[in-house]
């Protein structure tokens, strides 16, 4: 048995969006014998699959995979319960005998893991319903130019869309009268007790932009649109109500405008490939901004794919 003391430094593969990193941990948890535990805000969601790039289930038989189709769609999970309940899964892999490879590119989920979140403010019930009857009154672009204003480094790491963010973001400024990314980095706590190895996937930004487009094709023929039909009748009240993160993203959003004929279908495609690529220019600025990480070229052709697996391996 092998003891959490003497368990090897946990690998963790981020990066942008479609830049390879499930296809690397899966190639580097066969090589160590490990499980991965997924770092991805939408894969742990039964029901969003095709849209979440969520593992086949031949991939989930090959290799123990942790936070997949755990949850159902509007129980709530936050980057806290992961980064907690993340740790003691590692835990228990490593008090198995068994490696752990945790690979994703949720940015909150990896830095609550890596880093800790600091001592923010609790929520005040006056400032919250405020912005939020100014969210509903003025529309999400509003507050979301107050936020670039306020503090810019904060808001490109998301988008108008992400209603609570944009809330928290603005309320934790205004208790504070300090920026949000200017209190994460004085006071971020974490003890653990995991020695990590984070690894971020980089490529062109072209190279990466074509994959985005070219899986978008892929997801569409893979019947990408039929899951979206199904889940907009299944929760049509929900998805109307715009407070359930899972159904607000890429891939869903513009689908369901789509469906409700705001827009036609070719459109729709053009936007989910636009907001993907806009999703991983943020994910980008945020892993730069905000993690510690060694940045290491995305393999670009099985031969690359072997050899950056078996480094990886040998690394912890």
């Amino acid at each position: 048995m092998q003891s959490e003391a003497k368990a090897h430094p946990v690998i963790v593969i981020l990066g942008p969006t479609a830049s390879g990193k499930s296809a690397l941990a899966l190639s580097v948890a066969k090589k160590i014998d490990a499980e991965i535990v997924s770092a991805d805000s939408r894969q742990i969601y039964r029901e969003l699959d095709i849209g979440s790039a969520k593992p086949s289930r031949e991939t989930l038989r090959e290799v123990k995979h942790h936070f997949i189709d755990e949850k159902n769609i509007g129980e709530p999970f936050t980057a806290g319960d992961f980064a907690t309940e993340a740790v003691q899964r590692i835990r228990d892999i490593h008090q198995r005998g068994k490696e752990a490879v945790v690979a994703g590119g949720s940015t909150l989920y990896l830095e609550g893991l890596l880093e800790g979140f600091a001592d923010l403010p609790a929520a005040d019930p006056e400032i919250r319903a405020r912005l939020t009857a100014e969210l509903e009154a003025q529309g999400n672009e509003s507050l979301f130019e107050r936020l670039v204003q306020l503090d810019p480094a904060q808001a490109a790491t998301l988008d108008a869309t992400k209603s609570q963010r944009l809330i928290r973001s603005l309320e934790i400024i205004e208790i504070t009268g300090k920026q949000v990314t200017e209190l994460q980095a004085e006071g971020k706590k974490i003890h653990t007790g995991l020695q990590f190895l984070p690894v971020a996937l980089s490529m062109p930004r072209e190279i990466l932009y074509e994959r985005i487009n070219n899986r978008t094709d892929e997801m569409i023929d893979a019947g990408l649109c039929n899951e979206a039909e199904m889940l907009y009748h299944k929760y049509q009240k929900i998805v109307a109500s715009k407070k359930i993160a899972a159904l607000q993203s890429v891939g869903y959003q513009e689908l369901f405008q789509y469906l409700q004929g705001i827009t036609d279908l070719q459109t729709a495609i053009i936007l989910i490939k636009q907001h993907t690529r806009n999703y991983a220019k943020r994910q980008l600025t945020f892993f730069k901004n905000r993690l510690n990480v060694h940045w290491i070229p995305a393999p670009q052709n099985i031969s690359e794919h072997e050899v950056l697996a078996n480094r990886l391996a040998g690394m912890r």
